[in-house]
């Protein structure tokens, strides 16, 4: 077990609801495009495959997905839409469980690498994924940029949602490399809001590409996003690509 939390039951019950614009066709696609060309004709690992958000559309189109999930429940809601035989889950923590075979692609989306909360722990993460990997793999992580260009002296939290149901702000310890995502969310009309957070551990571009050498793996390519956009100072993500040496 990593320092990563655990999703309760009825966080996944409401995750997809919560991700239905983030599982639109419109926003997923680009992801799908970018993901499918490099697995090829070869396997692909999720790494934390939640509720199937990516997975399951990934293996409609023909890709052969299999998933480490560390929540029971999100595994759960996602045996919902793909049996075992189709679309195979182990249940662990991405550090350190092991699934049989090699893959061509081994991904990681949407901050995950941040529920690690150590820096130990994120590095045998991409220790796992290279173990996973056959040579010439891809390791893919989509990871924000900490938007610490936000934070003026003496401020200790950034907005990143701001709308009618939804409020939401990260508070940052800058000595520990920690941030707190704060949710107030407004399930009804009553007026009532439901407080949520969760701990992360950011890391850097430059900090992942040093994991990934000591995991044996080299930086391929870094863009801004899943439709290829440069990857720039201004940039608040990026999508980056290691690769196994053949």
């Amino acid at each position: 077990m990593t320092s990563s939390e655990l999703w309760t039951r009825e966080t996944a019950d409401r995750y997809d609801a919560e991700e239905t614009e983030n599982s639109s066709a419109a926003v997923l696609g680009s992801t799908l495009d970018f993901l499918t060309e490099l697995a090829g004709d070869g396997r692909a690992l999720e790494f934390a495959i939640g509720t199937g958000r990516v997975g399951v559309p990934l293996r409609e189109r023909g890709v052969p997905v299999a998933g480490i999930e560390l929540s029971e429940h999100m595994a759960s809601v996602l045996r919902r839409k793909a049996d075992e035989e189709t679309l195979p889950v182990s249940l662990g923590d991405m550090a350190t469980t092991v699934v049989p075979g090699e893959f061509t692609l081994v991904y990681l989306v949407y901050n995950t690498i941040t529920n690690l909360l150590t820096q130990d722990e994120q590095v045998e993460c991409f220790r796992n994924a290279a173990r996973h990997l056959r040579p010439g793999g891809r390791f893919v992580i989509e990871l924000g940029v900490p938007p610490l260009r936000f934070l003026p002296p003496g401020q200790v939290a950034v907005p990143f949602d701001v709308s009618e149901r939804h409020l939401g702000f990260d508070t940052f310890d800058l000595v520990e490399q920690m941030l707190v995502s704060h949710h107030f969310t407004r399930d009804g009309d009553d007026g009532a809001y439901r407080r949520d957070n969760s701990r992360h551990r950011y890391a850097w571009p430059a900090e992942l590409d040093l994991m990934a050498r000591i995991a044996g793996l080299e930086l391929e390519r870094r863009v801004g996003d899943w439709d290829g956009s440069p990857f720039t100072q201004d940039s608040r993500k990026h999508v980056s690509v290691w690769r196994k040496p053949a």
